[in-house]
């Protein structure tokens, strides 16, 4: 399961509304909810994030929290 996946988990959410009411195929969500390499796009986590009412900011920064800045050597 995807970063994307486990956030809707949590919020208990069902993927067939959200596709409906984004516009995604359901296809789509589950691709992003369950395939760990399918990369999900800023138009789609904004979508998404409506969909579920949650401020979009907000899931960016869980579902990014994992990335770092890489260490330079001067």
């Amino acid at each position: 399961m995807t970063k994307l996946g486990e956030f809707l988990a949590k919020k208990s959410v069902n993927k067939s509304q959200i596709a409906r009411k984004t516009g995604l195929s359901k296809a789509r969500i589950n691709e992003l909810t369950m395939t760990e390499t399918a990369k999900l796009r800023l138009d789609e986590m904004y979508l998404i994030a409506l969909a579920i009412d949650t401020d979009p900011a907000k899931m960016m920064l869980e579902l990014c929290e994992h990335l770092q800045l890489k260490e330079i050597e001067n």
